[in-house]
């Protein structure tokens, strides 16, 4: 069996330097399977497209690049004072909002991620005005690095009709006016992986196990009832049966409730143990395949275990394959936008987009962060897209009154009476008996508590 295994996929020691290396072989437009032969256009074997085999490979691949264009995405730079602010009139900031003139942010980002995980390498080329600032960013389908004799690096760009009438790019494009997302890059600096590559003896042994069932089924033709009597019947009766029971059973009729009488029963084909065992292997292909993807069963809506919350679901997602590719486009685009980097200055794709079903957690957790004094009124209601408190009562943090430091009973005293001030002589007055019966009041109380708490304190030293 491992045997097998090992000549069907490539499965075995790695292979020294010049040496027949079985596989999968990765091209431009697609992968070979292992042990394919270099003609093999003329033997008849096709190119396997990117994720276009599999129903699982395309879920995975979809749920990246449909969910990396819900997070938006802006510019930040540092403060002075430790905080942040939103730069809204860069270049990457109007990037970020409308990368060209015939698509949208989500556009372009949904073809990027795609792309990224169906060849393990996204292309875009920026055209720059008279000061040298980007401008606009246009997706290519395909593209190659090239590295001259002194080191510098040149990319070939193709695959989009509407730049390539615009722009000549037949002579190389420099890597500074390109974006270059990429995976892992185990032969190449400049050349990434998809993991669809991980995944492909998941992929070969799912499909061969579909297609030779559907051999399968169409050689034996199978129906899915049986009518069973001890009557012997002639040729021309059971046709006249099968015809009786197609006719209640089908077209028009179908879900109606035939009647038996003669002896005749109804027995429906159960799914046989080699059945059972083929949809044990599926399901393990399908795991494998969302393994090598690295997401949760749950976000494709299979899967065993389920979380408590949905925030808790698109936060194990956030912190393996969905958090890494969303960090690997922002880096990426800092490179070209010759951004400063964590935490000076930097692009964000913000996922708190990806939690706006969880609206009870959102409002419990902003409500913490105002009550603890993280955040003011005013910065908790921007985050709900609600305009400040008026007056500016929102606009500073706020804790309870009987938050105070450990310090408060050895450094922090009450405060001392202050005598009454008397009024000026030239000011009419009137009388002051009671005002001054309170004030006299006043400071014997302040006295007293003073004792008092003089009292408390060599108590509990």
């Amino acid at each position: 069996m491992a045997n097998w295994l090992t000549r069907a996929f490539g499965w075995g020691a790695p292979v020294p330097e010049g040496a027949y290396r079985p596989g999968p072989y990765m091209l431009s437009n697609g992968w070979l399977p292992a042990g394919s032969p270099w003609n093999y256009w003329q033997l008849g074997q096709n190119v396997q497209p990117y994720g276009s085999r599999s129903a699982m490979l395309e879920a995975c691949i979809s749920a990246y690049s449909q969910t990396v264009p819900m997070c938006a995405g802006d510019h930040w730079r540092r403060l002075a004072n430790g905080g942040r602010e939103r730069v809204t009139n860069s270049a990457l900031s109007r990037i970020m909002r409308r990368p060209n003139d015939y698509q949208s942010i989500s556009d372009f980002l949904l073809n990027l991620t795609r792309r990224l995980y169906e060849q393990g390498n996204a292309y875009a080329v920026a055209v720059r005005n008279d000061r040298a600032e980007i401008t606009e960013l246009h997706l290519m389908r395909t593209g190659a690095a090239d590295i001259a004799e002194d080191g510098s690096i040149f990319y070939s760009l193709s695959g989009n009709e509407i730049i390539e009438r615009r722009l000549d790019l037949s002579r190389g494009v420099p890597s500074r006016d390109v974006l270059h997302v990429r995976l892992h890059t185990p032969r190449h600096p400049l050349k990434g992986e998809s993991p669809i590559l991980a995944a492909a003896p998941a992929l070969a042994m799912s499909n061969a196990a579909l297609q030779q069932q559907v051999q399968f089924y169409i050689n034996q033709s199978r129906p899915s009832f049986l009518l069973t009597t001890d009557v012997v019947m002639k040729r021309e009766q059971a046709q006249e049966l099968r015809a009786w029971w197609n006719e209640q059973s089908q077209s028009e009729n179908v879900g109606g409730t035939p009647i038996l009488t003669a002896g005749l029963k109804a027995q429906p084909v159960q799914t046989s143990a080699v059945d059972a065992q083929l949809v044990e292997t599926l399901k393990m292909s399908d795991e494998a395949i969302a393994l090598a993807m690295r997401i949760p069963l749950q976000i494709l809506g299979i899967g065993g275990t389920t979380y408590a919350s949905t925030e808790l679901l698109m936060q194990s997602w956030i912190a393996t394959g969905l958090g890494f590719v969303i960090n690997h486009i922002e880096e990426a685009f800092g490179q070209l936008f010759r951004l400063r980097g964590v935490p000076d200055e930097y692009l964000e794709l913000d996922t708190r987009a990806l939690l706006r079903s969880a609206y009870r957690e959102r409002i419990e957790g902003l409500a913490r962060g105002v009550i603890s004094g993280i955040y003011s009124p005013d910065e908790a209601r921007a985050q709900e897209d609600l305009p400040a408190v008026p007056g500016g009562h929102g606009a500073e943090p706020r804790v309870q009154q009987q938050v105070v430091p450990l310090s408060y009973g050895s450094d922090m005293q009450p405060p001392s009476p202050q005598p009454a001030t008397p009024p000026p002589q030239d000011t009419p007055t009137t009388d002051n008996t009671a005002e001054g019966a309170d004030a006299g009041d006043t400071a014997s109380k302040l006295a007293a508590f003073r004792a008092a708490y003089d009292e408390y304190r060599h108590l509990a030293a």
